[in-house]
């Protein structure tokens, strides 16, 4: 069991389908990832990262489980924090679950070391991320927040 973890739980009315694309397209997650896109050939034992709009890998790791529409699990490295980086690979768990017109989206983001501070600055990150998905998918419009990637962005 981890000895840190966040938990995010979140509702949102799109179909598996349309949320596991909005999951994955670079296309899409620029929209409301602060302009940001995911690279990978999405199978287990492929590489995973995410990119910044100058090109700067933000993080990177590894597909550890996908099973389109229902559960994608990866390892997670920060690549651009001095602080962060040395904590080493954590781990990151999107499921979805239909529940009538909606979908249930959990997302887990833990690591096997006690008060992890990468774990602290993804528990404040993807809070705004999520709710941006969720506003993209059900009114066609990201918060206005998470479009546009930050002053000084992936600075090391």
């Amino acid at each position: 069991m981890a000895e840190s973890r966040f938990v995010y739980v979140t509702y949102i009315r799109t179909t598996p389908e349309k949320l596991w694309r909005a999951l994955l397209d670079p296309e899409f997650t620029r929209r409301y990832w602060c302009e940001t896109h995911q690279e990978s050939e999405w199978k287990p034992g492929a590489s995973w990262r995410i990119m910044a709009p100058d090109g700067t890998v933000c993080d990177s790791g590894e597909i550890i489980e996908i099973e389109p529409h229902r559960r994608l699990v990866l390892t997670w490295r920060n690549e651009f924090r001095p602080e962060l980086r040395p904590e080493g690979y954590s781990r990151l768990t999107y499921e979805l679950e239909p529940q009538g017109n909606a979908v249930k989206l959990t997302l887990i983001h833990e690591i096997d070391k006690p008060d992890s501070k990468l774990i602290q600055a993804v528990s404040g990150g993807w809070p705004a991320i999520l709710a941006s998905l969720k506003s993209l998918l059900e009114t066609g419009e990201s918060l206005e927040a998470t479009r546009r990637w930050p002053a000084g962005g992936c600075k090391k």
